[in-house]
């Protein structure tokens, strides 16, 4: 029997969510939105989290489960309340300049919560496996372009192409280029002297990957086991 008590899966899920009601009432997003049924909604899910959290299904009945349809169909209906598909964009427009980086990292701390939520079905898809990895989307993304931290001299900034969406990535390997086929692990949002980064190119000792197999927005194949070890921290520190 799988413990789903112990799935990171569904412990990342619910962490993201507790993280979003904690933000979303003073996120100071500017425009026309539904705030408090977009609060509603993720109180709701503490009923399906709970039900899925001690069900113990495993395979096509965990997947498939009332609870994690139930937890999708609710993001999808958040997106709504914040506006629709392109609510980002539209928050980020009405962002006065002063409020625009703070602005910029509650959008991308709304998105992970949103996305492990909306992606919950396919990782359980993947089977029990015990491992924190298992708790975030992992990416084969292209970098599109690389720009110059404008505050670190030891970062750069990447346009990070993953098929549906582009996300920002900060790295501190300064020898990456555009047109780089990367591996991203879309992990909770963290400022880097004032810079969003939504996510980590996977890498080990002497850089990031640069030459990822897989299709563009699907899990890479073939990595090495070792580039997955520092978003494995980073996963058991977020839930700490």
């Amino acid at each position: 029997m799988w413990d789903t008590t112990k799935d990171y899966r569904i412990l990342v899920a619910s962490k993201a969510r507790e993280n979003y009601l904690n933000l979303i009432p003073t996120a100071g997003f500017r425009g026309s939105w539904n705030k408090k049924q977009a609060i509603d909604i993720g109180k709701q899910m503490n009923s399906d989290f709970q039900s899925l959290t001690y069900s113990y299904l495993e395979g096509d009945e965990l997947v498939n489960s009332p609870d994690v349809i139930a937890l999708k169909q609710k993001a999808l209906e958040i997106i709504e309340c914040l506006g629709g598909d392109d609510w980002n964009k539209k928050f980020l427009n009405n962002a006065p300049k002063e409020d625009r980086e703070k602005t910029q990292e509650n959008i991308a701390k709304v998105r992970f919560f949103l996305d492990t939520i909306i992606g919950l079905q396919d990782r359980l898809a993947l089977g029990p496996i015990n491992d924190p990895i298992m708790g975030i989307d992992i990416k084969v993304g292209e970098v599109m372009s690389v720009t110059k931290h404008p505050k670190n001299d030891n970062l750069l900034i990447c346009n990070v192409n993953l098929g549906k969406r582009a996300i920002t990535v900060v790295t501190n390997d300064l020898n990456v280029k555009d047109d780089n086929k990367v591996g991203v692990s879309l992990l909770p949002p963290q400022a880097f002297s004032d810079i969003v980064s939504e996510g980590m190119f996977l890498g080990m000792g002497e850089g990031i990957l640069k030459d990822v197999d897989g299709e563009l927005g699907q899990m890479p194949k073939g990595i090495p086991i070792e580039s997955l070890n520092e978003t494995r921290n980073l996963v058991e520190n977020y839930l700490k």
